[in-house]
């Protein structure tokens, strides 16, 4: 798979100079998504609760620091949750999550698992080879997923050649998972710039992808 190569603008490291993000990229096989899988997910959510209650689990090291990122970047985070504390909150609240598919199910199972946002991408729908990480401009257009036309002005989005495709809010619908989809780039946004854990996250990351998704696991950079 052709190599991506991902810039965070002065911009955005000014904004959070600690951030440190990861890239797996990996040749994928993407199916409904396994009981096995789905079992994961469940186990994943119950451990959750355990832990966490819908007022404390915005205190998570990884949400925490996306939040953060957020204020300081000019964007309210209690209007444009982070996904991971979105997905995390609909868990707490004892609602049951929504199946997709393997690819985009194993995203979501690494975000809950790590309380990093994720973007799981279709890698052969990005133009170019070069993504900058900045921040959404005013009245820049982007459809997120299940959003609609979404307002990301001041927040974290990732470009390809032709505009944003990622944000930690919500995922572009141009480069939306689908079940042709060989092609994946798993983005791991480690605001809190805790490398060990996102490292960890990763591994994590390719076990699944290894195991549910017939990949060799891939391989990643950090950036």
């Amino acid at each position: 798979m052709p190599e991506i190569k991902i810039h965070p603008s002065d911009t955005f490291k000014a904004i959070c100079p600690q951030f440190i993000g990861a890239a797996l990229f990996a040749e994928v096989r993407n199916l409904p998504t396994s009981p096995t899988l789905w079992e994961e997910i469940r186990a994943c959510g119950n451990e959750l609760r355990t832990r966490f209650t819908t007022e404390t689990i915005k205190l998570r090291s990884g949400i925490l620091a996306t939040r953060s990122a957020y204020k300081a970047a000019g964007k309210d985070p209690s209007r444009y949750h982070p996904a991971c504390e979105q997905l995390a909150r609909r868990i707490l609240q004892g609602k049951d999550l929504y199946s997709i598919d393997t690819l985009v199910d194993i995203g979501n199972l690494v975000s809950l698992q790590s309380g990093y946002s994720t973007a799981a991408l279709d890698a052969g729908k990005i133009e170019g080879n070069v993504l900058q990480l900045d921040l959404g401009r005013k009245d820049e257009p982007y459809e997120g997923i299940g959003r609609g036309m979404l307002n990301i002005e001041h927040l974290p989005v990732y470009r390809d050649s032709l505009g944003g495709i990622a944000t930690p809010t919500s995922d572009s619908v141009r480069t939306m998972i689908s079940p042709s989809t060989t092609r994946l780039l798993l983005l791991i946004n480690g605001y809190d710039g805790a490398e060990d854990r996102v490292e960890a996250t990763v591994r994590f990351a390719q076990e699944l992808l290894c195991r549910h998704a017939g990949s060799d696991g891939g391989h990643y950079h950090f950036y």
